[in-house]
């Protein structure tokens, strides 16, 4: 299985400086676990996780996106976009260091329900202005991109189970 990955350049709104949105996925780019060498994968570092590092890498950029402008000034909306965007890589990590596959599962199944928040609300500030197309559309691809990546793990969980 082969690595994918999209790269585009953006201008990010009240910015005259291009940026580039770069998304990559595959089942195995997700897990991104080392061997033990007794041959089993090691759980509870999600810092290895790739699912992980891209959801720390759209929290930040939902951070970057909020500190600005008039989402800035909305409390009650950049406050919820960035505690969704945590509570995404969050909760990987606490899944990752729990005991169990199952009770991983659980944990995996929340993130990717804040994940579908964050969406919401991401949709929601970009259709009261407060977010461009362009910033909206990146965001969805690493959105798109960690969604996929949270499937792979928690398929490959449920089948550990």
């Amino acid at each position: 299985m082969g690595r994918m990955a999209r790269t585009g350049t953006i201008r990010l709104l009240n910015s005259d400086r291009p940026r580039t949105c770069r998304v990559l996925g595959t089942r195995r780019w997700a897990l991104g676990k080392k061997k033990s060498q007794e041959g089993d994968e090691k759980w509870g570092d999600f810092r290895e996780l790739r699912v992980w590092q891209a959801a720390k890498k759209l929290a930040v950029y939902i951070y970057s996106q909020t500190a600005e402008g008039a989402l800035a000034r909305d409390y009650g909306l950049r406050d919820q976009l960035q505690r969704s965007a945590v509570s995404v890589c969050s909760n990987i990590a606490e899944g990752d260091g729990r005991g169990s596959d199952k009770d991983s599962v659980r944990f995996f199944f929340i993130a990717r329900g804040s994940l579908a928040e964050l969406i919401s609300q991401v949709e929601i500030a970009r259709d009261i202005g407060y977010l461009s197309n362009s910033v909206v559309d990146c965001f969805q691809e690493q959105a798109e991109s960690v969604g996929r990546m949270l499937g792979a793990l928690i398929k490959v969980r449920e089948e550990k189970g």
